[in-house]
């Protein structure tokens, strides 16, 4: 009985003991060697064809343009072509802005389209200022002076794209 007094006793003694506190300091120094190889993976550059009159509605040009990549080689290009019925009728326009109907008649009148709708509408084109019948005679009289029938000039668009998808066509089945 007496170890359980005693027991009892300094139970309550020891929840109240202080802690070991033990403090402690090391000094370690780590050795690494190693090789190390670092992969950079990036796309390809890019091959970017320029813009050709897009932005310019004023402008009478058509513009075409491509581009090509591949993983070693980019080629792009482009080209513009006249539109020179655009340019008769802006012509004929800004005339006839400036009140000179004669002039921008005369204008359209050099499209042979135009010259003969003229003539089977009763109003043939002017001719040297003069117009209406007068007009009809003198043209009647002066026939090397009637427009001809313009011939369409191939366009060299057609053969620039098949020049260059030649050549990218012939790149890719080297590479």
């Amino acid at each position: 009985m007496r170890k359980l007094v005693l027991i009892a006793l300094l139970l309550p003694v020891l929840s109240y003991a202080e802690p070991i506190v033990t403090d402690s300091t090391t000094n370690s120094t780590v050795h690494t060697t190693g090789n190390v190889t670092t992969t950079l993976k990036s796309p390809p550059p890019s091959a970017i064809s320029p813009s050709l009159g897009g932005s310019n509605s004023d402008s009478c040009t058509v513009g075409v343009a491509g581009a090509v990549q591949t993983q070693i080689l980019g080629i792009s290009a482009g080209t513009t072509s006249r539109d020179l019925n655009c340019e008769r009728l802006k012509n004929a326009k800004t005339l006839f802005d400036m009140g000179m109907k004669v002039a921008s008649v005369s204008v359209l009148c050099q499209d042979l389209r135009v010259f003969d709708a003229m003539l089977m509408a009763g109003t043939p084109c002017p001719y040297n200022g003069i117009i209406g019948a007068d007009a009809r005679i003198a043209w009647e009289n002066d026939e090397a002076k009637v427009p001809v029938a313009e011939e369409i000039p191939q366009s060299n668009t057609k053969d620039f794209l098949l020049t260059i998808g030649g050549t990218l066509l012939t790149l890719l089945l080297i590479l």
